[in-house]
């Protein structure tokens, strides 16, 4: 094909150059039969370049509007387990941060999972009932008629979950309307606020305190009394609270609950009881006491339980909440529209296992005295391991973690984020520098909570011996430098 003249030319040099083409040579009439398949190659290249710069753009912008997250979720992307849980593993710490034991469950546990999975029963590997495996809830309405001496409709006043998590997710989801308030006691897992804040709810700080100067426990963290009524209004819906308490360790006195339980009845605020480690109260002038057998709390608490904790064994993800069917309906309710069911072999392991325990219970046998007597040794071991490294241990009635008081630790923390608390700069270096991972107390506490936290840190001490010993290492040798 011949094109000549010389407004031809001037076309194809102008499409050459916006193609990025540049020839040196001079176009001529006979050149451009050989010339412009090429420039029209290259001109069909940048058009598919440009419509796919383009159609990016056009997705950014869709992202940007009509596809942008909800409002409801803007601000809760940050995940404190996340977090530490990766820089844990980048740097190869040794974890005493998560809280999850590296010890094996109860054999007999272990066991019942082993022969429900194994088991000619087809239906242990098909959905079970959806509120909760019937020979599970069986067993919890049992355990939990004994403690709170009153008859528990496995049916109707039990539901099995997915974890405790889901448990939280299903009441504050079921009961929080946009607006409503909910009072939140600090130190407290972190979840709830971000649950709230989902709901559409108003989460309402009151802080315990410590009572004393020098050295304290978890039992001289106390509540105001009248902060803690100025929490209560008509806007207020609810009050969740945590005992044995994470991170803390406290478990709550009798006087605390009656407190709390007089203004929930005062104000008719419904109560959400995190009872995740009611096995583990080791020590406390009561006992670990359910805020749900006090006089006319039953109509109005919500309990939350876990198998994870109960027995060791977090990563089966079952939990479970109980209460009077009027509640428990709303909380039915977000569950079958979520979860609808939860893993029938898990639940059967669980339920052979709360059996074994209700035959045990009282005795020296029962898993539930054994997990205590662990804890109390391994506490002692991981108080006095703290102690050497400069930090002030802060022990623990109940639960398997203990947080400590740094303020008298000499470190330069220089060279982490100085926009963050100190105990996130301090967990950072520390993971870094000396390979140990635990977690900021700071967040454990709402925003303008957080300086209270901001010397304490947090352990878990439910581990192995091996583990024990890598971080007794580190600590013993915390404070010598290298020759």
């Amino acid at each position: 094909m011949f094109i000549g003249g010389g407004a031809t030319k001037k076309i194809i040099i102008q499409i050459a150059k916006r193609s990025n083409v540049v020839n040196d040579c001079i176009l001529t009439s006979s050149a451009c039969s050989h010339t412009i398949p090429k420039i029209q190659h290259v001109s069909s290249q940048h058009q598919q370049i440009s419509t796919q710069q383009n159609r990016k753009l056009h997705m950014k912008n869709m992202s940007m509007n009509k596809f942008k997250p909800a409002s409801r979720i803007v601000g809760l992307e940050k995940n404190v387990w996340i977090e530490f849980s990766a820089l844990a593993v980048k740097y190869k710490a040794v974890n005493l941060g998560q809280g999850f034991p590296d010890l094996p469950a109860p054999k007999h546990v272990q066991k019942a999972l082993v022969e429900t999975v194994t088991s000619p029963n087809a239906l242990f590997h098909q959905y079970t009932r959806g509120f909760g495996h019937p020979r599970l809830v069986l067993a919890l309405s049992r355990l939990y008629g004994q403690v709170l001496n009153r008859q528990i409709d496995p049916m109707t006043e039990l539901m099995v979950t997915v974890g405790a998590y889901e448990s939280l997710f299903c009441i504050i989801t079921g009961f929080v309307e946009p607006g409503d308030e909910v009072i939140i006691i600090e130190p407290f897992f972190d979840c709830y606020e971000l649950m709230i804040k989902m709901a559409g709810g108003v989460p309402k700080f009151v802080p315990l305190r410590p009572n004393k100067d020098g050295e304290i426990g978890s039992a001289d963290f106390v509540l105001d009394p009248l902060e803690l009524d100025s929490m209560f209004s008509d806007k207020t819906k609810m009050i969740i609270i945590n005992s044995p308490n994470n991170p803390l360790g406290k478990v709550f006195e009798k006087s605390e609950l009656e407190l709390i339980a007089s203004l929930c009845k005062k104000y008719n605020v419904l109560c959400v009881s995190d009872e995740v480690y009611e096995w583990m109260a080791y020590d406390g002038r009561d006992g670990h006491i359910r805020i749900a057998s006090l006089p006319d709390m039953w109509e109005r608490t919500l309990t939350v339980g876990s198998a994870g904790k109960t027995f060791s064994v977090t990563g089966w993800k079952t939990g479970w909440t109980y209460g009077p069917e009027y509640l428990m309906n709303t909380c039915r309710t977000v569950h079958q529209n979520a979860i609808y069911t939860c893993s029938t072999a898990v639940q059967e392991a669980i339920a052979i296992g709360l059996e074994i325990e209700l035959g045990r219970i009282g005795t020296d046998e029962c898993y539930f005295n054994v997990i205590k007597k662990q804890l109390l040794s391994k506490r002692e071991r991981m108080s006095n391991m703290l102690k050497s490294a400069g930090m002030s241990p802060i022990e623990p009635e109940g639960g398997y973690f203990m947080i400590a008081d740094i303020s008298k630790m000499d470190v330069d923390l220089q060279s982490e984020d100085q926009n963050e608390t100190k105990d996130y700069q301090f967990v950072k270096w520390a993971t870094k520098t000396k390979n140990l991972s635990m977690i900021p107390v700071s967040a454990f506490y709402g925003k303008e909570h957080k300086h209270l936290a901001e010397n304490y840190i947090r352990f878990c001490f439910l581990k192995e011996e091996s583990t024990l010993d890598k971080a007794e290492n580190i600590l013993i040798n915390w404070n010598k430098t290298d020759e």
